[in-house]
């Protein structure tokens, strides 16, 4: 059997268990190759002809079947099993102790156009819930002028933020710092990334195991998912120069957002998801919004 037919075997076995996707890819085809490839030391950018012509051998064929029974007995990401996942093509470390790295604002901040919203000068940057640390080390990559806090309420996340700011030699540009919200991180910053708490109630009772298998910390955001956000806003102008903007993802959450914060002047950025994924708020528009409620 070869690679190609190992993907599309395992790939119906995915499909055949009913498993859920989201932490890397989105169909069952694309995980089967990621588990396939990982599982063989092989890159995920490997061309099909290549991966036609080189057969598996037994001892090969039953250490896959190994790792897809667990993918669906566990019910674990991949991202879990192969302790692995990639954002904006940069690799990083994950496991169990932080949630699984997808952040959409992760295009945005990559994305050369993104800077026209940054005041001129910009030097400290905050990346508040930061899990395994991605969207921090990817803001010291892209600006390699700033510096970077990366804050969470997990030691445990940040104990992985760590393994990755070391991964990328970016011990002198990042400073990891354990903060409930805004609370051991008085700044003031020009730019404040957040990828927080969201999920709502009702849909955190309806995640798949998949979803589950990562910490509820990272996840939960109360009953409308606005928990965490409520108290972000109320803190964050304390915490930001004057023109400096947050990004805030909060991922199907929109119309809680809105209702919540009904005089927010918010500005909703486009990403591959759409244009209600991830909104940018300057401080003025905080303090203003805010104001008015």
């Amino acid at each position: 059997m070869n690679v190609l037919d190992l993907i599309a075997s395992g790939a119906d076995r995915l499909t055949e268990a009913g498993v859920a996707f989201g932490h890397g890819t989105d169909n069952a085809h694309d995980e089967s190759a990621w588990l396939v490839l990982w599982g063989l030391g092989l890159p995920l950018d490997a061309e099909d002809d290549d991966l036609a012509a080189r057969e598996v051998d037994h001892t090969d064929e039953m250490r896959l079947d190994a790792l897809f029974r667990e993918r669906i007995e566990t019910r674990k990401p991949a991202a879990y099993l192969t302790q692995e996942a990639w954002l904006q093509g940069v690799p990083f470390y994950v496991d169990e102790r932080a949630i699984v790295p997808r952040s959409f604002i992760a295009e945005l901040i990559t994305d050369p156009a993104f800077d026209t919203w940054l005041r001129p000068g910009t030097e400290r940057v905050l990346d508040l819930c930061t899990g395994n640390g991605s969207l921090a080390v990817l803001a010291a990559r892209v600006w390699p002028e700033v510096r970077v806090d990366a804050s969470d309420l997990s030691t445990d996340a940040l104990a992985v933020a760590a393994i990755n700011r070391e991964r990328h030699e970016l011990q002198g540009r990042i400073r990891l710092q354990q903060s409930d919200g805004l609370a051991n991180v008085p700044g003031p910053y020009d730019l404040i990334l957040c990828n927080p708490p969201y999920v709502n109630a009702a849909s955190m009772a309806a995640l798949p195991a998949e979803y589950r298998a990562e910490p509820e910390l990272a996840l939960a955001g109360g009953a409308d998912g606005m928990d965490f956000v409520r108290a972000l806003l109320r803190d964050a102008p304390s915490r930001m120069n004057p023109g400096a903007v947050l990004v805030l993802e909060i991922g199907n959450e929109r119309h809680h957002f809105e209702a919540a914060f009904p005089r927010l002047e918010a500005i909703w950025l486009d990403t591959s998801a759409g244009e209600d994924q991830v909104l940018l708020l300057s401080r003025e528009a905080i303090v203003q919004g805010l104001s008015d409620q």
